[in-house]
Order: C-alpha cells, then sequence, then structure tokens
C-alpha cells in the first residue's frame, strides 16, 4: 500500500469510472429481461428494481440506469460506514452492495468490522457473499475474489 494514500471521509467519495466498468463488466449485459440464478427478473446490467419479464433496454439506457443505481448504492452506503475509506475500497464496497442490495450490505458483520476500524477484516468478510439461493456460485467466488483484492488495493 502507498504510504502516501489518505483514507477520506466516506461523504467525500464518488462512484469512480473505474468502479462503474468494474461492476458493468462483473455484471455483462443484457437487452431483454432474464431470470438471475435465484429467479429474480434482471435487466440491463443487473438491474433488478421494478423489472417484470419482457422488459427490454438498449446500451444507452442501461448505462444511466447503471450509474443512477450506483449512485443510489453509493448514497446507502455512506449513511452505514462511519470510517473514512480509500478510493478503492469504497469502490469495493459499492460492488458489493450492488450485487447483494444495500440492506444486506449495511446489516453485515464486514460493516460491524469496517466500523470498528478493521479494514483488513471488511475486506476478507467480502468473500463470505459467494452464495446465492443457498448454493456457492463460481461467478460469485470469482466476482468476490476479485472485490477483495480491490478492497486489499491491489491492482490485478
Amino acid at each position: 500500500m502507498d504510504d502516501k494514500k489518505i483514507r477520506l471521509a466516506v461523504g467525500a467519495l464518488a462512484v469512480s469510472a473505474a468502479c462503474l466498468v468494474g461492476i458493468a463488466t462483473h455484471e455483462g449485459y443484457r437487452s431483454e429481461a432474464y431470470k438471475d440464478t435465484v429467479g429474480i427478473p434482471t435487466l440491463g446490467f443487473g438491474e433488478t428494481a421494478g423489472v417484470k419479464m419482457g422488459d427490454k433496454t438498449t446500451p444507452e439506457r442501461a448505462l444511466v440506469q447503471l450509474l443512477e443505481s450506483t449512485e443510489k448504492h453509493a448514497d446507502a452506503i455512506r449513511q452505514c460506514i462511519h470510517v473514512p475509506l480509500y478510493q478503492h475500497e469504497f469502490d469495493a464496497y459499492i460492488s458489493l452492495a450492488y450485487n447483494i442490495g444495500t440492506g444486506a450490505f449495511c446489516r453485515s458483520t464486514l460493516v460491524k468490522k469496517l466500523n470498528a476500524k478493521d479494514y483488513a477484516g471488511a475486506c476478507e468478510e467480502i468473500k463470505r457473499f459467494n452464495r446465492a439461493g443457498g448454493k456457492v456460485l463460481p461467478g460469485l467466488t470469482r466476482r468476490r475474489q476479485k472485490e477483495y483484492r480491490l478492497c486489499k488495493g491491489e491492482t490485478t
């Protein structure tokens, strides 16, 4: 970790372009609504709010929706994180919250550890969110590993 970096209050951090690209890459793009692995209608770049089977989108609309949704997730996690973060930590937590929902994120042991300034322990907790419908999913395991490495400040 670069000793010249400083953690900033979460209110001072913004969703980065790298965060948006990471989420879009993890989620992938679908122009027509489909049911995800646990049967939730999903559209665009992983959007589930208000999606019904039969809904359609365009890449442009899906990107706007991703940005708006990511900003909402960032606003929500700012309410439950009370310690300063590095940008890369914030990005990792937004990606996780986008995938699991802000309610689950804010109620998690991860947030408890984070607010106790157990930064390493909070990053470790990311890896625990690799299940959907009670089953470990390889895709979620890979995503959590990437988010964990991002949280730790690793660039690969």
